[in-house]
């Protein structure tokens, strides 16, 4: 019996590995960084080469640390950004942009190139739109694809595949062309609830070859998270991981959704949780909001509804803030005090947002009572524009309340600031959900802010909900791992396997002293994000 199973996850800024047990124990894990590209005009790409090299150096580096031999693995999984591939006949990479490097063969998700596709998209009104929230967003892949036809009318011909990354992924490592009902319903329109592609909307808004296709360079055959694809591993991939040839490996998911399958439904003593009940809010570079129902909502500017495309049997629907992380690191970086604060935090060996976060509770006297430091400033940190619930990506920041403070006192505030304003963003997402029926009592958070006590506070007291946090530190990685332990039939499916895996830690409950406080910035924070939308169409 295969007692280890390996999750892969492609991020933004880095690729990491990690072995789990059977229990969901974390056994080793390793990093390594990855390249970006950013240009004018939103232009953000990747090198699938140099994402490859990523993988295969934290696999074996985290299989090293674990101390497993390849005979212990019982399945693989990846997940990675919903980032769009293009891959020529010969199985390399094609240029994206205009730089005509053909190492630079990804669209990153975040690229905001296709404003314009989208926007056309959008205005044919077609019913598939109804399953993405009423509206597509630039970071999905039809208007890339779109933009790529238009301004790349070379390189959209050449290209034998369109890959999300993830599907690369495990396509590189098993030759299957198989894609996962995960990433194509979630990014791409296919109708999982029908199994089927819409060829009337690929004709509709100008992509009508890919249907004439047949999708074949889009998808054929799609398949559940966690299903076997192909042989497993290529002799040729299992030696450049240090792995048997053959190691299963399963259907993959988005990084966000692979976090949402280690959160939800997990073992709450002894019992797994009711995953309808529970919001899994994975918080990285961008933010990801994820509810399952039993049956199909529809909420205005919230992807989805999408069947089967998170756990087996539900609905998904999936809202986000497409700058989370990245917002709050733009912000504290643009006030004077900053670069002294970074300083002081590497002397201390750790980040600035850590040191700023110790820096506040020890001002305040208490993590709960941090929130109270933000004073008279008010944040609505949409640097990249509001993805749910308004699906509007031309959305920007607004910040009110500043003066002429140089301190590191003030830097603080405003960071605690920043925390409330990115809740106040989570919060509306739930509220859009709950007016649609969608009855949760508890975000479950992972990603790197999810390890933020004064984040988790916040959080609980602006949202009015409870907040828990994973047993492990890695749940998105988890979450992958568990579609490698599925793959390898460890357990009959994503649910079991969730249920035995993943765990929770920690849980607190909103503070009823601070919800006067809420109330009245939230009310702020909505007047602000009225004044901005008021302001643009000025």
């Amino acid at each position: 019996m295969s007692d280890a199973f390996i999750g892969v996850d492609v991020g933004t800024g880095s690729a990491r590995a990690g072995v789990f047990d059977r229990r969901g124990q974390l056994l080793g894990t390793a990093k390594r960084e990855i390249r970006l590209w950013r240009e004018d005009h939103g232009i953000v790409e990747q090198s699938s080469a140099d994402i490859w090299a990523a993988v295969v150096a934290s696999v074996r580096e985290a299989v090293a640390k674990a101390g497993v031999s390849p005979a212990d693995i019982g399945g693989l999984g990846f997940d990675a950004t919903c980032s769009l591939v293009v891959v020529g006949e010969d199985g390399k990479g094609l240029p994206v942009g205009p730089s005509e490097d053909a190492a630079r063969d990804i669209v990153v998700w975040m690229d905001h190139r296709a404003l314009d596709q989208t926007r056309r998209i959008n205005e044919t009104g077609h019913e598939v739109l109804r399953y993405v929230g009423g509206a597509v967003s630039p970071e999905m892949e039809t208007p890339k694809l779109l933009w790529l036809k238009e301004k790349r009318p070379e390189i959209f011909a050449r290209a034998a595949h369109f890959f999300d990354l993830a599907d690369y992924l495990s396509w590189r490592a098993t030759g299957s062309l198989q894609r996962s009902v995960c990433t194509l319903t979630c990014k791409w329109t296919y109708l999982a609830h029908e199994r089927r592609w819409d060829p009337g909307y690929f004709r509709t808004v100008g992509l009508g070859e890919l249907a004439d296709e047949g999708f074949s360079r889009i998808g054929r055959e799609v398949v559940d998270i966690g299903a076997p694809l192909g042989a497993g591993l290529t002799a040729g991939v299992a030696a450049e991981l240090g792995l048997a040839p053959g190691t299963p490996v399963g259907a993959p998911a988005i990084d966000a959704h692979a976090g949402g399958i280690g959160t939800l439904g997990a073992d709450r003593g002894g019992a797994p949780a009711d995953p309808a009940a529970e919001l899994a809010l994975i918080m990285g570079t961008s933010s990801c909001a994820m509810a399952v129902t039993r049956d199909a909502a529809f909420v205005d500017g919230v992807w989805g509804p999408y069947r089967d495309s998170l756990l087996p049997g539900y609905w998904l629907l999936e809202g986000g803030q497409s700058a989370y992380g990245a917002a709050l690191d733009y912000l504290v970086a643009l006030h004077p005090a900053f670069p002294a604060a970074r300083e002081t935090a590497a002397a201390k060996g750790v980040s600035v947002l850590d040191h700023l976060e110790a820096r506040a509770v020890e001002m305040a006297g208490s993590v709960e009572e941090a929130a109270r430091l933000a004073g008279k400033l008010h944040i609505v940190p949409e640097f990249l524009g509001n993805r749910s619930p308004e699906a509007d990506p031309a959305a920007t920041a607004v910040i009110a309340g500043l003066g002429l403070e140089t301190s590191e006192a003030s830097l603080v505030r405003l960071f605690v600031a920043g925390l409330c304003g990115l809740s106040y963003g989570t919060g509306q997402i739930v509220e859009a959900m709950r007016e649609r029926g969608v009855d949760l009592g508890t975000i479950v958070v992972s990603g790197g802010a999810a390890r933020s006590p004064l984040l988790r506070r916040i959080l609980a007291d602006a949202t009015g909900m409870r907040v828990a946090l994973p047993r492990t530190a890695e749940p998105v990685l988890l979450g992958s791992a568990i579609i490698g332990a599925v793959a390898g039939k460890a357990f009959a499916d994503l649910s079991a396997a969730a249920a035995a895996m993943c765990g929770i830690g920690e849980e607190i409950a909103p503070n009823p002293a601070l919800r006067d406080l809420h109330d009245a910035r939230r009310r702020a924070y909505h007047i602000l994000r009225r004044a901005e939308r008021e302001v643009r169409a000025l």
